[in-house]
């Protein structure tokens, strides 16, 4: 097998790379609790296997969307879909290499203005303009699984493209386990500057049980 040598091939091969759940992903429950400060909340989620998501048991409507809203990135980003159904149309090429290796992967035809960097088979850093938004992410920890791998510590830095102001960092901590076959987050530790003002908020899944597949009676 030769190494890929274009962008192409080098951001599909990283975009390929990374941990996604399969077809017969089935869906899971779990029970949340949610940390911010003193302030603590319990409840109960679940990922369907048309990846819907429930939250229940808890009478914070703030807190309740806040971890739906969790639970939706955790969903975006382990639903599979193929490199031409979200890559097809783009063309790419290649920018400069960073003192760390990483090497700058240029779209044209997205219509978010993303831009990456990859590292090996890694995508290291997605930076994108969502209408009055900026945002680059940066990637620094991954665990490696034998079916692709996953984030585990990255930042977002948010601005303002017209003025390049930063609105907003996260730093994340996620941690995972393997439950049955799949790799399922157990933990999240989110850490938010905004504007001078920080705040901590935890996520911690546990009792996690993947759900039965429906039988065809």
């Amino acid at each position: 097998m030769t190494e890929p040598t274009n962008a192409r091939d080098l951001f599909q091969a990283a975009y390929q790379h990374r941990y996604t759940w399969d077809a017969n992903f089935p869906g899971y429950s779990a029970d949340v609790t949610l940390t911010q400060g003193d302030e603590v909340y319990q409840g109960t989620v679940r990922i369907n296997p048309d990846f819907s998501v429930e939250v229940s048991g808890i009478d914070n409507e703030e807190v309740q969307q806040s971890i739906y809203t969790q639970l939706r990135d955790v969903v975006t980003h382990r639903k599979r879909s193929s490199f031409e159904q979200a890559h097809g149309k783009n063309s790419f090429s290649l920018g400069n290499t960073d003192d760390s290796g990483a090497t700058e992967i240029l779209v044209q035809g997205d219509s978010m203005g993303s831009n990456y960097k990859i590292r090996g088979t890694e995508i290291c850093q997605v930076s994108r303009v969502m209408g009055k938004m900026a945002f680059v992410i940066d990637t620094y920890k991954s665990l490696e699984t034998p079916e692709g791998y996953l984030s585990q510590r990255y930042d977002a830095v948010f601005t303002n493209p017209q003025t390049g102001q930063q609105i907003q960092e996260l730093q994340f901590h996620d941690s995972y386990e393997k439950v049955g076959n799949y790799y399922v987050m157990t933990n999240q530790v989110v850490n938010a500057n905004k504007q001078g003002e920080q705040t901590t908020t935890e996520f911690n899944y546990s009792n996690v049980r993947l759900l039965e597949p429906a039988t065809v009676s």
